[in-house]
């Protein structure tokens, strides 16, 4: 997969000119947005679906302060999937240091709100996340 890639914007930082750390948030949010697309199976295309995937936990790690206008690499890898929850593993990196590490873990809920069983009710999305499943996460 193809990291996404985000160059850090002025009002993303702080009085002290360091990225303010909510946006590593919404960093890791673009990121998988992006990763889902190349999967396939966007946001767009798994609503049409009937697939909603609400964030359920999220983890930040900050290893490293970025600052404007640095420019932040985001490789993004599925942690592991079950029928009913995907834990994403997102690294972000200026050049080749580690800046920050975190997760993102979510649900797979139906149009009615209850629990989906991709497994059952999407096997090619369950597959397609499992093939993309990274031991190392």
């Amino acid at each position: 997969m193809k990291p996404y890639i985000h160059k850090v914007n002025y009002y993303e930082t702080d009085k002290m000119q360091v990225t303010h750390h909510s946006n590593y948030i919404r960093f890791m949010e673009e990121a998988r947005v992006d990763f889902l697309e190349q999967l396939g199976w966007g946001y767009d295309k798994m609503e049409a679906e009937g697939v909603v995937s609400p964030v359920i936990s999220v983890t930040c790690d900050y290893k490293r302060p970025t600052t404007f206008p640095d420019v932040i690499s985001i490789a993004v890898t599925v942690a592991s999937c079950t029928s009913v929850k995907l834990t994403l593993s997102y690294i972000m990196k200026v050049k080749d240091t580690v800046v920050c590490k975190g997760t993102s873990s979510h649900c797979f809920l139906g149009k009615d709100g209850k629990p989906l069983f991709i497994k059952d009710a999407y096997p090619e999305l369950y597959r397609i996340l499992i093939e993309s499943t990274h031991p190392d996460a």
